[in-house]
């Protein structure tokens, strides 16, 4: 199955040519879209310089993901590059070609290019960031208190809720011996629930067959999971709503598989409903062609009508089809 990038290739695309030092300073103005409705916008603030661009982003929960940090990961990852958000986005970043600040080297630039068209999933890497530092807290207090890891422990740990669709969000609760992520989803169309249905049951058969090490998945239909019962608000489509948890467990938070860990879960929404699109169109095209061969068996099937001629008693003939 496609694995979806999580960088913004158009973005990249753009940048690179923009940046390269052989390519003449250019006019541009272009709105890129994403992924749970982002937005970016690639401009020159004066058009009569051409060799400032600025990349504006704009993302439904924002604010969601300021609480939770995002400012700091922002100022880590592009410091020298953040300036006043352009109105109507959340993020900007201002990028000038004849200051120095653009590396000379190619791989530095290309770098660089890579690190903005990551834009978004740095950006949304904010609430896992956070829970995986609270794991680490509570995972050292709970190894001094000397606590069982094995044993059921009732976690009282904030939910952090990041509301980035209308209807949909991703909840992150961390605790001492695992981070639970929890994303609801809205099924518009009955076959999306089923084949949404057949997606995750891969992915529980995939652990017990083989993946030992992978995520527990857990799935439920209309009625949230315990860990969230208290904050989830109340929707109009209750009854297409679904609720698919992943359970991190240490293995998953160690130093080495972190960044790798926050890349592919949280684009893991657009992963599974674009697959079931996928499934839906692949089905749809055998049906169309089985329905062309159907087609060609009858039409060969078909008999001429062969016209006879017949006799009557008094000796008069007449075509008569058979």
């Amino acid at each position: 199955m496609l694995m979806l990038q999580y960088q913004n290739l158009l973005l990249q695309s753009v940048l690179s040519e923009r940046l390269d030092p052989e390519t003449p300073p250019l006019g541009i103005d272009q709105v890129v879209s994403d992924f749970d409705n982002v937005t970016f916008h690639i401009s020159n603030p004066d058009p009569k310089d051409k060799t400032v661009i600025m990349v504006s982003m704009y993302i439904k929960c924002f604010q969601d993901l300021v609480k939770c940090g995002a400012k700091k990961i922002l100022e880590r990852e592009y410091g020298p590059y953040l300036t006043e958000p352009e109105p109507g986005y959340d993020v900007s970043l201002l990028l000038n070609l004849t200051d120095g600040s653009i590396p000379s080297d190619p791989e530095q630039r290309d770098e660089l290019v890579n690190k903005i068209a990551l834009l978004k999933r740095n950006t949304f890497a904010a609430p896992f960031e956070k829970a995986f530092d609270k794991f680490d807290q509570l995972a050292e207090e709970a190894a001094a208190e000397g606590k069982d890891l094995y044993a059921p422990q009732k976690s009282d740990n904030e939910v952090m809720a990041i509301h980035y669709r209308d209807e949909e969000s991703i909840y992150v609760r961390p605790s001492y011996d695992r981070v639970t992520v929890i994303f609801s989803t809205i099924f518009k169309d009955e076959t999306d629930r089923i084949f949404g249905k057949v997606f995750l049951q891969e992915f529980v058969d995939a652990r017990r067959r083989a993946i030992q090490n992978a995520p527990q998945v857990l799935y439920t239909q209309k009625e949230p999971p315990l860990e969230i019962r208290d904050v989830v608000k109340p929707s109009s489509n209750a009854d297409n709503m679904g609720y698919v948890t992943f359970v991190l467990f240490p293995r998953h938070l160690v130093a080495s598989r972190r960044e790798n860990c926050i890349s592919h879960i949280q684009i893991f929404r657009d992963y599974f409903h674009y697959h079931i699109k996928c499934s839906k169109a692949y089905m749809h095209s055998r049906m169309r062609f089985r329905v062309s061969e159907f087609l060609k068996v009858l039409n060969r099937a078909k008999q001429e009508n062969v016209v006879k001629e017949k006799k009557t008693a008094s000796g008069r003939t007449f075509k008569h089809p058979n």
